[in-house]
């Protein structure tokens, strides 16, 4: 038997540990209680395989007190609260009692079912027992009520520093900042664990000055005392501070555990700052630190959200089963941030076990990157799923997908998922509803939930101006900054954008002078937005007087409203003075020279067009394809100018030609001013004709109920021709038909249109 002795005293990892079991099988001793009890003490100890340790367990027939006791404790090294429960009441139906020492492990362990424990140790006589009675009173503090734990530490005679500590933490855990207080006042002696409580608290608060406190009068620290503080810096963001406190730790000697390093990384990653994330691996890699799975999580973590991906990928792959749900989140999240969302639908489609976090990073991933019908798509099949519930982050990032579809009728469906799952809302959630049913053309809901909003705050108003703005209500969003200031919220850049925009688009001149005049620094885009009031009323010599007097640089959307004015008015040389600046500007922005060309064509100027055509081919810009699209039963439909790959093409051509010879009879001519090229009037009618937002319109008649709201978006401009012809066909069909372009919105009905064919 003396080489098994040798062999005990030789374990240090699990394959030492094997070769003890394999001896004791092949002396028949395996089944044995004290080598069973033996053999889970070292698992306990090296961190064996949860699998490996209950084969041990397993392997004896009549386990005693020793071995319940041993795999007791090597469940409470795992945490695992669930397997004590059962593995105790096992010990019950055989008939074990466990020594008094293993109660305050299995209270402490079993969460709030340390209640069942309580009452055997009354039971069992061993009330009276110290640590049983720290650990009854331990459990009440952690799980509560903690008013059972204060009136079992006011009934003890002789109270353990052990005692003290279990109560100013349990106080802490509730956020009684008082009672805590009051207690480490009170106390006789104080040991490391009662100043880290106090500090720990604090900092959890985000009192960090009182935690500073605390801790700079710790007679002595631990490396749990300085966890403490750099996690109350890291937790409130201060991430350069938790740097200076890691080096402080390092210079007096204290060696950072685990913990230590996995909570500066993440507070880096809090950050984003790549020099400050260069500078704790430099860290790492001089103190030659092994890299666990916690840490090399954390590593990733904060690679990933400082952009160096590759780095980030490194250490993920690294990990290997290790991976996490937090791991994998990072990458996906990190992927989706720089828009290659080709690689993280790919992660995603193959994470082992997705959560709503998971949902959560690819959906808002879609969302933020152009991609809405995808987010759309992806949170479809997120909710036939019995694992992952949507949140208020979940449905943010669907309602705003939804806003830019103009999917109201998705909307509506997502604001019922948020009922059905009793989903309460931040004012991120409230402010995200206002801006999918303003992006949709239903104003009137936007504005019905503004009001029943309690609190709102700057993005709320700015949100539903802006709504104002598209649809042209100038004099309701005048109203709103008013009634904004009343209520004490300061306007920012972007509300003073929105209420100038609005005063445009409604031709306010007076109302939108008053608001320019009030802001104290007005910004480039302020001017800009005046430039076009003054140009879309026909005021271009004042909109030019005006860019010559600006204290800045003009910039883009300057000179766009400029020239979008002078195709208005056809004024050929002020489209020729904007145009060639933003040439310069934004020289790949295919816009700029199709609205000069089609100041060229209104003036019949061919040859000018063929020269701007000749210049986008050298400088490689291609036009933007125009498109168009509807929603029906909760798919999107698509369509570009001639478009006939559509399944229904056939039905929505033949509802076109009907509708061409109705107007016609009524008396319409097609514009062809915006055709830019020099060909046969046929072919010009033709062209303009089948623009997409006429194939959309005949769509949505095909398939939809009579007298149903047609709803249609635009990523251009809608041309004359087609303005003209929808609010004939409004007329014609006695149909509501709202079509949003990239501009503004356009609420057609019998024969007229909100704009006031203004745009």
């Amino acid at each position: 038997m003396s080489h098994l002795g040798n062999i005990v005293c030789r374990i240090s990892s699990l394959k030492h540990l094997t070769q003890l079991h394999a001896n004791l099988v092949y002396n028949s001793l395996h089944h044995h209680n004290y080598w069973v009890a033996l053999l889970l003490k070292h698992c306990t100890r090296i961190g064996a395989p949860l699998a490996y340790a209950r084969l041990i367990f397993n392997s004896v027939l009549c386990p005693n007190g020793h071995v319940f006791t041993s795999m007791l404790k090597y469940y409470a090294h795992l945490g695992a609260h669930d397997e004590v429960v059962s593995l105790f009441r096992q010990m019950q139906c055989r008939g074990v009692r466990p020594g008094t020492f293993v109660y305050p492990l299995l209270i402490r362990l079993a969460g709030n079912a340390g209640i069942l424990f309580h009452a055997h140790v009354i039971k069992l006589g061993h009330g009276l027992d110290r640590y049983a009675r720290n650990g009854i009173m331990d459990m009440y503090a952690k799980c509560g009520p903690v008013e059972v734990a204060r009136e079992l530490f006011d009934e003890m005679h002789e109270r353990t520093l052990a005692d003290w500590n279990s109560m100013i933490s349990g106080y802490w855990k509730w956020g009684n900042e008082v009672e805590a207080r009051i207690l480490f006042d009170m106390m006789p002696e104080r040991n490391v664990i009662t100043w880290t409580a106090m500090v720990t608290g604090y900092a959890k608060m985000g009192a960090l000055k009182s935690a500073t406190r605390y801790f700079n009068e710790m007679p002595e620290k631990s490396v749990v005392s300085w966890n403490a503080m750099l996690s109350g810096y890291a937790q409130s963001g201060f991430a350069e501070e938790a740097l200076r406190l890691f080096d402080d730790m390092m210079n007096t000697g204290v060696q950072p555990n685990e913990t230590t390093w996995v909570i500066v990384i993440s507070s880096l990653s809090l950050h984003g700052d790549p020099c400050l994330a260069d500078s704790i691996v430099r860290k790492i890699d001089q103190k030659k630190i092994h890299l666990n799975c916690f840490v090399k999580t954390a590593l990733v973590d904060m690679h990933a959200k400082c952009g160096s991906l590759e780095t980030a990928r490194k250490f993920f792959d690294e990990l290997g089963v290790f991976r996490n749900s937090v791991t994998w989140n990072a990458m996906i999240s990190a992927y989706a941030r720089v828009g290659d969302l080709t690689s993280a639908r790919e992660l995603f489609d193959k994470m082992p076990e997705k959560n709503v976090v998971s949902w959560n990073s690819m959906i808002a991933g879609y969302a933020q990157n152009g991609q809405s019908a995808m987010a759309i798509e992806l949170f479809k099949d997120m909710t036939t799923t019995e694992d992952s519930k949507p949140d208020e982050v979940t449905m943010v990032s669907v309602l705003s997908a939804c806003g830019h579809l103009g999917a109201l009728k998705l909307g509506n469906w997502a604001v019922n998922i948020l009922s059905e799952n009793h989903i309460n809302l931040s004012i991120s959630g409230y402010n995200s509803m206002i801006f999918m049913y303003s992006r949709c053309g239903s104003v009137e809901d936007a504005k019905r939930i503004f009001q029943e909003m309690v609190t709102r705050d700057v993005v709320s108003y700015n949100i539903l101006i802006a709504g104002f703005a598209t649809h042209g209500h100038g004099k309701e969003a005048i109203e709103l900054i008013s009634k904004m200031k009343e209520e004490g919220i300061e306007p920012d850049r972007v509300t003073y954008i929105g209420v100038l925009t609005a005063c445009s688009h409604a031709g306010l001149l007076e109302e939108g002078w008053k608001v320019f005049k009030s802001i104290q620094v007005p910004a480039v885009d302020h001017y800009a937005c005046m430039v076009d009031l003054l140009g879309r009323l026909g005021e271009l010599e004042e909109a030019k007087k005006l860019i010559e007097s600006m204290p800045m640089k003009a910039h883009a959307g300057v000179y766009g409203s400029l020239l979008n004015a002078s195709r208005i008015h056809k004024r050929v040389e002020l489209g020729e003075l904007a145009a060639n600046n933003l040439f310069e500007l934004e020289p790949y922005n295919s816009g700029n020279y199709i609205l000069l060309s089609n100041i060229y064509a209104s003036a019949g100027r061919w040859e000018d067009i063929d020269r701007v055509r000749a210049t986008m081919r050298t400088v490689g810009v291609k036009k933007t394809i125009g498109w168009s699209w509807v929603e029906d039963k909760g798919k999107m439909h698509k369509f570009i100018v001639g478009d006939r790959s559509h399944e229904q093409s056939e039905g929505i051509y033949r509802i076109l030609s009907e509708l061409g010879r109705k107007m016609r009879r009524d008396g319409y001519t097609a514009d062809k001013s915006c055709v830019l090229r020099d060909v046969e009037d046929e072919e010009k009618e033709e062209m303009v004709g089948t623009h997409s937002e006429k194939l959309a319109i005949c769509f949505a008649l095909l398939v939809s109920e009579a007298g149903a709201i047609i709803r249609v978006v635009k990523n251009l401009r809608v041309c004359w021709d087609c303005h003209t012809a929808i609010k004939m066909i409004s007329k014609l069909e006695q149909r509501e038909i709202i079509v949003r372009d990239n501009n503004r919105f356009h609420r057609f009905s019998n024969g007229l249109c909100s704009c006031k064919d203004y745009w």
